[in-house]
């Protein structure tokens, strides 16, 4: 049987991951006042910077709809037997129904609700690739994926609360509160939404140094096997924090560095840098 790994392109992986893995993308819309762009396509984070700072007003990001998603199963069955179908998670976004509703028109189109955002997404595609590519069924693949969901670790700093308090996720007493202390909050997925979790002060090259520590004694049961560094714009100071101090803590065989797509970048703005990882090393 004949396996199609597809996702929305919130998974934010690079295109060299895409390509090397099979990887097939559903891009979002992305909408910059009366211009429409795709995900991943012909947008660029620097884009959705310039346009916040002129109009003072954040993206408009658009689900994926249910003729989108039918079209896009329909198309992809016709060379494969069989699709295992990512999204954001259910509770950022209606793509998840969306996309459920589109495959109860065809057989063995499965949709996972990753329940996790950008890289944290990616994580379980890749891992999802691995199983098929090691001849794994269709059933058997979505069952040991669903298994890993609850173990992924994503979470990131913010250096401004802009973003969030625009999108409706933080209160103007928050946002004021912030800027003029310097806070750098950092933001964990949880349960398929993002909260709050720790907050930190002073330059983004150190906060990112702590949050990094912090993170790995907190989630510390990491399978070793790969860890992203993913940003939506981030500074050399701040990358080589993270870098060197995931280095200097950790043993992640692999670590990938990669920029957030314009779906992540739209909701969480500029200086924003995340690890990510399983945390279940020993299964």
């Amino acid at each position: 049987m004949k396996i199609a790994i597809t996702c929305d392109s919130v998974c934010d992986l690079s295109q060299e991951q895409i390509k090397e893995n099979n990887i097939t993308i559903l891009p979002l819309e992305i909408n910059l006042g009366d211009n429409s762009y795709l995900d991943g396509v012909n947008i660029t984070p620097q884009m959705i910077f310039d346009y916040v700072a002129k109009n003072k007003q954040l993206p408009k990001t658009s689900a994926v709809n249910e003729y989108q998603y039918t079209e896009f199963f329909e198309n992809k069955l016709k060379e494969c037997d069989g699709i295992v179908h990512f999204t954001i998670s259910s509770l950022m976004s209606s793509c998840y129904n969306n996309a459920v509703n589109a495959s109860k028109k065809f057989k063995n189109v499965c949709v996972i609700n990753s329940k996790n955002l950008s890289t944290g997404v990616g994580l379980l595609v890749l891992y999802a690739c691995k199983l098929r590519d090691s001849g794994e069924e269709l059933t058997n693949i979505v069952k040991k994926v669903e298994e890993r969901i609850p173990y992924v670790q994503a979470s990131f700093v913010v250096e401004r609360l802009d973003y969030l308090y625009k999108g409706g996720r933080c209160s103007a007493l928050q946002l004021l509160g912030a800027n003029l202390l310097k806070i750098r909050p950092s933001i964990l997925v949880k349960d398929g939404k993002m909260d709050v979790h720790k907050k930190y002060r002073g330059k983004m090259k150190d906060v990112i140094a702590e949050y990094v520590k912090d993170t790995l004694k907190e989630f510390n049961n990491y399978d070793d096997s790969v860890c992203f560094i993913t940003y939506s714009s981030a500074t050399d100071e701040m990358i080589e924090s993270a870098r060197k101090t995931l280095t200097e803590n950790a043993n992640f065989k692999t670590v990938y560095i990669t920029t957030a797509g314009a779906t992540i970048t739209s909701h969480c703005g500029e200086n924003t840098l995340g690890i990510l990882f399983f945390n279940d090393g020993k299964h």
